[in-house]
């Protein structure tokens, strides 16, 4: 969330970034409601600060004067008034704070502008693209014909966009999850935490899920509860409401969790195979840091999450998200797309982004000052590191060969068993 006295001293800047997001959002009322919460709260303190005065006044009477002191009957119209006027100015908050909630992060200077992906400049490529001797398949036909991926079944059982895993299949994303949490804990030297895969109403707000993206979620029937869209909302909570020390920053997670979402938004886009599923894994990367690091720490992220493809040796480039292609709470976004040769594309494997203090503020996560005592607002940062379900697509489609078997990546070998490949 971005600060009030910031929006009510920036309204052009806000104006002028919302354009680059290619966003709507309707301020026209809002200077009136801070000039209302403004007097309103002058009036208040004022009223206050003379109930008090006269307070004191009356209470230096003798005992036997101070129930006749005209000035007690003005004092009870005077809690009246401040009574009403409280009210009025909760009113007038709430009015406010409707509109900073839907208000999404202001892109930082070094982001490129544009007006959608087709914007997006790529920033590194790593890796050569496959070349092969046949027509390479799509992930879905290989997952089927190797009688690893049972898509039907997953709809029997569920509803479209479900799947089944099987065999070496269930195996491989297994392998993938371990070899990921390995990687970042050993190497990179992430804590790994398993946090709920279910979250209340406030962990969801906090990182800007609601009230935005509400139709995307699933919710527990009857309660504020809702299954994660991502483990992004549960590992940035930990510290929600709470003072770390400056000496303890930054703090790196990761964590393994299916993630829930609707996909309300696609419908007719990836339906079939696993790129656009209700139900996926993923092992994200979570960090806290100091407003001054939080830039580096980003490019430090994305370097974890890259060397996972690299050391699964798979083709991939990173890009550099537009003003109008930013996530509703990230001030700086970096997109790592994997090669797929089946579908002869890239495709989004991992986002990794800087929040800066917008879900910090939502989610009232501050340090504490080692020298100066000063208490301030983290700055919060994510990324996926990798989405399970789409490293296991890249490597079925990277790694197939002619007879439709498919080998499996030198470092997942001891995690498959020293599994040299998936045959039919």
């Amino acid at each position: 969330m971005l600060s009030l006295r910031f929006v009510s001293e920036n309204l052009d800047l806000i104006k002028e970034k919302l354009k680059l997001r290619k966003t709507d959002a309707n301020l026209d009322d809002f200077a009136k409601h801070v000039k209302e919460r403004s007097d309103l709260l002058r009036e208040s303190e004022s009223l206050k600060y003379k109930k008090n005065q006269v307070s004191k006044e009356i209470g230096q009477l003798p005992p036997s004067e101070r129930g006749k002191s005209p000035q007690i009957q003005e004092m009870k119209a005077v809690a009246t008034q401040i009574k009403e006027l409280d009210a009025s100015l909760a009113e007038v908050d709430a009015k406010i704070e409707n509109v900073l909630i839907i208000l999404p992060n202001i892109p930082d200077a070094s982001v490129p502008p544009g007006g959608g992906e087709e914007d997006n400049p790529t920033v590194r490529l790593w890796g050569e693209k496959p070349e092969f001797d046949f027509t390479p398949k799509q992930h879905f036909d290989l997952g089927e014909e190797l009688g690893i991926l049972d898509f039907e079944r997953g709809a029997k059982i569920t509803g479209a966009r479900f799947t089944l895993y099987k065999g070496f299949g269930a195996r491989l994303e297994r392998a993938l999850i371990n070899f990921m949490l390995d990687t970042h804990t050993t190497e990179h030297g992430y804590t790994e935490v398993l946090p709920p895969f279910i979250v209340n109403e406030a962990s969801m707000t906090g990182t800007g899920q609601l009230p935005k993206f509400k139709d995307d979620l699933y919710q527990l029937e009857g309660l504020d509860y809702y299954l994660i869209p991502t483990a992004e909302v549960p590992v940035t909570n930990i510290y929600a409401n709470e003072i770390l020390a400056e000496e303890d920053l930054p703090q790196c997670f990761v964590a393994y969790t299916p993630c829930f979402r609707k996909e309300a938004g696609s419908y007719g886009k990836d339906v079939r195979g696993l790129i656009r599923q209700h139900q996926f894994n993923k092992v994200e990367l979570v960090k806290f840091s100091k407003p001054e690091d939080s830039f580096d720490e980003l490019e430090k992220l994305l370097q974890n999450a890259e060397v996972i493809l690299q050391k699964l040796g798979i083709h991939y480039r990173v890009v550099a998200l537009c003003t109008a292609d930013l996530g509703f709470s990230a001030a700086k976004t970096y997109d790592i797309e994997v090669w797929l040769p089946g579908q002869n594309a890239y495709r989004e494997i991992s986002s990794c982004s800087n929040f800066t203090d917008f879900q910090a503020r939502r989610a009232n996560i501050r340090y504490k000052g080692k020298s100066d005592k000063k208490t301030t607002l983290v700055h919060t940062l994510n990324g996926s590191g990798l989405a399970a379900g789409r490293t296991l697509v890249a490597i079925l489609e990277n790694y197939q060969q002619v007879d439709g078997s498919i080998k499996i990546p030198e470092v997942l070998k001891k995690y498959m068993g020293g599994l040299e490949k998936i045959s039919k």
